[in-house]
């Protein structure tokens, strides 16, 4: 990597990424090029300017002082030109922590979508190991090249490949070679059998799902696939808070649900994955099923006919005392 955003200086250099705050908070993130000027409502400053200055500096742009940083990886995805919806920050740390993203490792993506992902799982690998990244749309694809090259600058360990996984993956990434395969769109458990093929035992596959539906039927592919351990599911909520003297409460608004993070490990060939379910339940997915919508297949008990008495007993004793009183 040869990004400027890795360069230990702290002054600041052309072809430095850097974020500018206004005096209403208002962000611009830029990148400084010879013989540029930047433009607010306020006024205009060239970017030789701001060459040669102190990371975190303040600078005047007609009579107002504007604070100048370099940004966080963080920040540059927050404000970096989008094509297709991103994976947010929270989604991402999440996603590096529970996939175990570390130097030297193989790593396959699916659903590059603007970058944002790639960013993160970059920044993590520092320059070692493999990055596969596969977009099914071109003019994605471009986006999220240009995204990741303005942030890291070149990537030599960094393939961005045009395809479907589901088909294309075993030209790029040989059989029981990938430690890590992650997985952004719509349909998911289309690429649990290339998945399998790609990734060594002991390897890890994480699904990043949007709704129920499709977490549920992700999680079912895996168990009839047979190869992955049992998977395992979650959200990730975060909410701010308002700090200031006395005043400290929640932020009235938060970043709640954006997606389910699913995932399980490959198993040796071979292996009979035990069910440390407490029941089986069922799992295939067809509309005309009628048995498929019971509380059974849903994972709820089923109340017995003599529970159901004893509740209705219940129920009527407690509202003739209440009409007693």
């Amino acid at each position: 990597m040869t990004s400027s955003n890795l360069r230990p200086e702290s002054t600041l250099q052309y072809g430095d990424a850097i974020q500018i705050t206004g005096p209403k908070k208002r962000m611009y993130t830029i990148v400084l090029q010879e013989g540029h000027r930047f433009h607010t409502q306020h006024g205009a400053i060239s970017h030789a300017s701001f060459v040669g200055q102190p990371d975190g500096c303040l600078v005047d742009i007609g009579g107002r002082d504007h604070l100048v940083i370099r940004p966080l990886l963080h920040d540059y995805v927050m404000s970096m030109p989008r094509g297709a919806a991103i994976i947010y920050p929270k989604d991402a740390a999440q996603i590096i922590g529970f996939a175990d993203i570390h130097p030297g490792l193989t790593v396959v993506e699916a659903g590059v979508g603007s970058g944002a992902l790639s960013l993160f799982l970059l920044r993590s690998l520092a320059g070692t190991g493999r990055l596969v990244s596969f977009e099914r749309r071109e003019e994605f694809r471009d986006i999220a090249a240009a995204n990741v090259r303005g942030f890291h600058g070149e990537t030599p360990n960094w393939d961005l490949v045009l395809g479907d996984i589901a088909t294309d993956l075993g030209d790029t990434v040989e059989r029981g070679t990938a430690d890590r395969v992650l997985l952004d769109m719509l349909a998911p458990w289309e690429c649990i059998p290339a998945a399998a093929e790609a990734l060594r035992p002991g390897g890890l596959i994480l699904a990043y799902i949007a709704t129920v539906t499709q977490l549920s039927r992700t999680v079912e592919a895996l168990r009839a696939h047979g190869s992955f351990t049992q998977p395992v599911s979650s959200e990730t909520l975060i909410r701010g808070w308002h700090v200031d003297g006395l005043a400290v409460r929640p932020d009235h608004r938060m970043v709640a649900h954006t997606g389910f993070l699913m995932t399980a490990r490959r198993v040796a060939d071979g292996v009979e994955v035990p069910d440390f379910r407490r029941r089986a339940n069922k799992a295939e997915f067809d509309d005309a099923d009628v048995e498929l919508w019971t509380p059974g297949a849903l994972g709820d008990r089923n109340p017995s006919d003599k529970r159901l008495r004893r509740a209705a007993r219940d129920a009527k004793r407690q509202a003739d005392a209440i009409g007693n009183d």
